[in-house]
């Protein structure tokens, strides 16, 4: 979108009514101050999701890559040009910009490997407090999970996917004599809960979730060729239909966002702006230490360069500790029908710097579609004063795409292939599968290598390059993060994201830093490459093969050694716990 007043360091949001007789002013969200957070609310049908399109337009456009989920398929339409929809020609008018059409650049992504490239976690990343969020357990039965991953640790057995969790929990009640007076009481009742809840979660669809090859978050910090920023949308419209699931991975990728990115303190922009949308299902019915979990992700992750903005209808839905650290804010119409209702309006009119031209109590109930109450930090970091304003509309299309459009965009981009191929290397259920085999007398057959299944929409995968690795959590990370010992994902930038060629030719992975090489894990892989190549030093098209060896060897170079290895295990929010 052109913006009739440019200026560097900004995003447009809107065109403010001004008071009577006075021409309307833009309203402005200031780049400084997206790390701030953000909160959109607004009932069913009053324009979020088009703010939303709006507001991730213009962090692509100013080089800032963008995560949203998409629960309707609406935003979908952010990788096409706008098709000229009247409605949306008029509100540029009416505001005075020139509707110019274009598209953003996108990169779909889909738990279940449909609608986009998959997302994997291991069960080990996920930590056991969130895999009892995922679980429903209670008090007792998390604490049953938090004897596995001890025992896991210990014993050296990888947690990967939900097979090993499953064989792990039938270890621990064959064994439980023993570990109940190493860790405490584990019940043979309790072990079979968790079972039949681990069956309800593979029912859903969660098995989809874990397994190898694991995402890569400097994968999401990518900006195109031209410098603007990778909006990546998860489809999220079948992952609805499991709330928990869909609530308990998007704190999982905060979690890993925070514990792998490094401090950057204040920057000119930030890092990655991450989309919340339905933020009511992360809080309904959380545990309070999952509750201290997000609030300490969301107080502290700004450090880390990320701005977080919560989506969902009524501010009530968002709890006060995190409410009160969302400094911009977008607010669509609320409609008083019951004493709720009411007391949400008096709420959200009640958080902004009040505006002596009118009364945001009543402003709330009488605001159309596409209006809103808009209150956004300003460069000192102090809020403004609200303002009633009409949002800018999007350049891109509004609306969905059709599965056609959406194959050519996913084919299209440069992490096409990318994690097609699974890969199911030896693990705590080969592990322990084999012990069994060693303690009943019969010959113990070889670990098997490792297989690897493709997933069904998805072709040969592309040259993968090295995977970036991590720095620890820095000053000021909660209690709760274990240590990472690998080294900082660098910067995002064109330079760092190459493009992919055409599906089908090999690509050269970008030229790593010697200072980014990843000290023993680099050193490592540098090896194995050189080994594969002959010697030389081309990294071309890896072979299935290949790409399973390198994964396990990273995966052993990050458990080796000291008891902060094992931790890393755990994922970010794994020794909350403890």
């Amino acid at each position: 979108m052109t913006d009739a007043h440019p200026e560097p360091g900004r995003i447009l949001v809107g065109l403010t009514a001004g008071a009577p007789g006075e021409a309307g002013r833009y309203d402005y969200l200031s780049l400084p101050m997206a790390n701030r957070h953000g909160l959109v609310t607004g009932a069913t049908g009053t324009g979020k999701t088009v703010t939303l399109q709006t507001l991730a337009e213009g962090f692509s456009r100013a080089g800032v890559p963008v995560f949203a989920a998409d629960v309707k398929g609406d935003l979908a339409g952010l990788a096409l040009a706008g098709a000229g929809r009247r409605a949306v020609a008029e509100r540029a008018k009416a505001i005075g910009l020139p509707y110019s059409p274009e598209a953003v650049p996108v990169a779909f992504w889909d738990l279940f490997g449909e609608q986009g490239s998959p997302i994997r976690a291991t069960v080990a990343e996920m930590g056991p407090l969130l895999m009892a969020r995922l679980l429903e357990l209670n008090d007792t039965q998390a604490g049953v999970l938090n004897i596995l991953f001890r025992v896991a640790d210990e014993q050296g057995l990888l947690l990967l996917d939900l097979k090993d969790l499953r064989a792990l929990l039938g270890y621990v009640a064959e064994h439980a004599a023993d570990l109940t007076t190493q860790y405490g009481n584990v019940a043979a009742a309790t072990v079979g809960t968790i079972q039949r809840q681990l069956l309800v979660l593979e029912n859903q669809g969660a098995a989809n979730l874990f397994g190898e090859p694991a995402l890569e978050i400097s994968d999401f910090l990518q900006t195109a060729p031209d410098g603007r920023g990778i909006v990546n949308i998860l489809a999220a419209d079948r992952l609805m239909r499991s709330p928990r699931l869909y609530a308990t991975f998007l704190l999982w990728l905060l979690s890993e966002l925070f514990e792998r990115l490094p401090e950057v303190g204040d920057a000119d922009k930030p890092k990655l702006v991450f989309f919340f949308d339905e933020a009511h299902l992360l809080f309904d019915h959380a545990p309070r230490s999952l509750m201290g979990a997000v609030e300490q992700v969301v107080r502290l992750i700004r450090s880390k360069g990320v701005g977080v903005y919560f989506v969902t209808q009524n501010p009530l839905d968002v709890p006060d500790t995190v409410l009160g650290q969302l400094g911009n804010r977008v607010q669509h119409a609320l409609r008083a029908f019951t004493p709720r209702d009411a007391k949400a309006v008096k709420a959200a009119a009640d958080t902004f710097r009040q505006n002596p031209a009118f009364d945001a109590a009543t402003a709330i109930r009488e605001l159309g579609v596409g209006e809103a109450l808009v209150s956004m930090l300003a460069e000192d970091g102090s809020p403004r004063v609200v303002e009633r304003c009409w949002i800018a509309p999007p350049m891109s299309r509004v609306g969905p795409i059709t599965p056609e459009e959406r194959r050519g965009v996913i084919e299209a981009g440069a992490i096409f292939g990318k994690y097609d191929t699974a890969i199911d290397r030896d693990s705590a259920f080969e592990m322990l599968a084999r012990r069994g085999d060693k303690a009943a007398g019969a010959p113990v057959p070889p670990a098997m290598p490792p297989r690897s299944a493709k997933a069904k929409p998805l072709p040969t995968p592309s040259p993968t390059p090295p995977r970036p690795a991590a720095s620890p959590g820095g000053p000021g990370a909660p209690s709760f993060l274990p240590q990472r010992t690998r080294a900082s994902v660098p910067p995002a930038g064109p330079a760092a994201a190459p493009r992919s060629p055409a599906w089908g030719q090999a690509a050269q992975a970008a030229p790593v830093p010697e200072a980014e090489s990843g000290g023993f894990l680099g050193g490592v892989e540098d090896l194995i490459g050189d080994w594969w190549n002959g010697g030389g030093s081309s990294r071309g098209r890896m072979t299935n093969g290949q790409l399973v060896v390198r994964s396990a060897i990273q995966s052993a170079s990050r458990s080796v050694g000291t008891q902060v290895a094992r931790q890393i295990m755990r994922g970010v929010l794994g020794g909350l716990q403890r």
